[in-house]
């Protein structure tokens, strides 16, 4: 399956999104594409070991340590990762664990072998996309 065939099931079947390294700060990117899709009518799911050490909310929601935990109380669908490239083994890992749908590296993240895995395991797969901007340019 190609990505642009991922990105258009993703962005028609998927509502819940984990998005894992969701920072509080109003100005990084991952802010800003998680509060886009809680506009739009997404449940956000905010993965930050530092924010959920310190009890925050990030736009409302409850921060939670690891994706394991938030599975744990939440249905995911889509793993959105604003990582380094490097990081994304064990994000796949757990999204692949966790019975995820999809797997959205954004860009500027890459990483051919956690791609393939997911893959494999039956998740849709999208890499170095911005969600905000494919969402909107379907719109």
């Amino acid at each position: 399956m190609s990505q642009t065939d991922n990105i258009r099931h993703i962005l028609r079947t998927c509502r819940t999104v984990a998005v894992v390294g969701l920072s509080p700060n109003q100005h990084r990117s991952s802010y800003e594409v998680a509060h886009y899709l809680q506009a739009q009518g997404w449940r956000i799911i905010p993965v930050n070991p530092v924010a959920a050490s310190s009890g925050e909310l990030i736009l409302g929601e409850k921060v939670y340590a690891t994706l394991q935990d938030a599975a744990q109380h939440e249905k995911i669908e889509l793993v959105d990762v604003f990582r380094n490239s490097v990081d994304v083994p064990p994000i796949a890992q757990d999204a692949m664990a966790i019975g995820a749908q999809a797997l959205w590296l954004q860009l500027g993240i890459e990483n051919a072998a956690a791609a393939a895995a997911a893959q494999a395991a039956g998740l849709r797969v999208v890499q170095n996309k911005c969600l905000l901007i494919e969402h909107a340019a379907s719109a």
